[in-house]
């Protein structure tokens, strides 16, 4: 389990109220490529056509999905965004699917996405729901934190990834906010209830799962070759979590790739199901994800 002081910046409301519309990370990437002093100029609201506020959001986003690392391109951002990269301009949703596993990933600079996702296990909710256990639980990182921030962050996850009821009716956001594809989190109708959706995504890819998987067990497993199911599933940091994964789902998207590549499998001893892989698990997801992407018509040349 990766400790939360290493796992997370006790980080509340940076994003200026605003979620990641799209096409934010790919204008960021390509500006601080052009010149990594970008967000700190003047005329940045000209150059990247926003206000001053979204200035800082894009820039917030940009640093916590670790497309940029500070203000220059980071080697996620090369990977994905960059002009021969994985998926420029966000076209496969299993891009979403990574940029979200990235914001989550150590160091989560996003406290209260990190609290939804890892520490959070209800699976029907309200916003008050929400906000409640998170306002205890910031309690516990010895950091201070005004409600309104907090009531801040609730929201923007809640508009990001689900559908958020307001005075004027019910509004869907996903023309501006492409994370709403993931179905992650669903509004139970015209209510103030939302839910988890749990198990397997059409959307969702076995490449994904299994790379977020191989980064995980690097951390957390070190040197080891093999990491129980059980783990990848309900720790604190797992892509079971992240992913809101089932046992099924995850057992059936390592078997897929695993029939694609000598260098991984799933094992079964004595009941306890184990994920064993053979090589780096760091360069084995990458190589993962860029066969995936290949097999997509796009691969990241370096």
């Amino acid at each position: 389990m990766i400790s939360e002081i290493l796992a997370l910046e006790p980080v509340f409301a940076r994003h200026e109220t605003f979620y990641p519309r799209f096409g934010w990370l790919k204008k960021g990437f390509d500006r601080a490529e052009e010149d990594s002093e970008i967000f700190l100029r003047e005329d940045a609201p000209v150059l990247l056509g926003v206000g001053k506020n979204m200035v800082r959001s894009i820039r917030y986003w940009c640093q916590t999905f670790k497309v940029l690392k500070e203000d220059s391109p980071a080697d996620f951002g090369k990977q994905l965004f960059s002009n021969n990269g994985w998926d420029s301009f966000l076209e496969d949703p299993a891009s979403l699917w990574l940029l979200h596993w990235n914001l989550l990933k150590p160091t989560c600079q996003a406290a209260a996405w990190y609290f939804t996702f890892f520490v959070f296990r209800k699976v029907e909710f309200t916003a008050d729901d929400l906000l409640t256990e998170l306002n205890e639980w910031q309690k516990t990182l010895n950091k201070t934190v005004v409600e309104s921030s907090l009531k801040k962050d609730v929201s923007c996850i809640l508009r990001m990834y689900g559908s958020e009821e307001t005075k004027a009716g019910y509004v869907e956001d996903s023309i501006d906010c492409p994370f709403q594809e993931l179905g992650i989190i669903q509004n139970s109708g015209n209510s103030k209830r939302y839910t988890f959706r749990t198990g397997a995504k059409a959307n969702l890819p076995a490449e994904v799962i299994v790379a977020a998987c191989l980064e995980y067990a690097g951390w957390t497993s070190q040197g080891a070759k093999t990491i129980a199911i059980s783990r990848l599933l309900y720790d604190l940091g797992s892509p079971g979590l992240a992913f809101k994964l089932s046992e099924s789902v995850l057992c059936e998207a390592i078997e897929k790739v695993a029939r694609s590549t000598d260098s991984l499998n799933l094992s079964d001893s004595a009941g306890l199901i184990q994920f064993s892989y053979f090589c780096d698990p760091k360069q084995l997801a990458e190589d993962i994800l860029d066969k995936y992407y290949q097999s997509r018509g796009s691969g990241y040349k370096s």
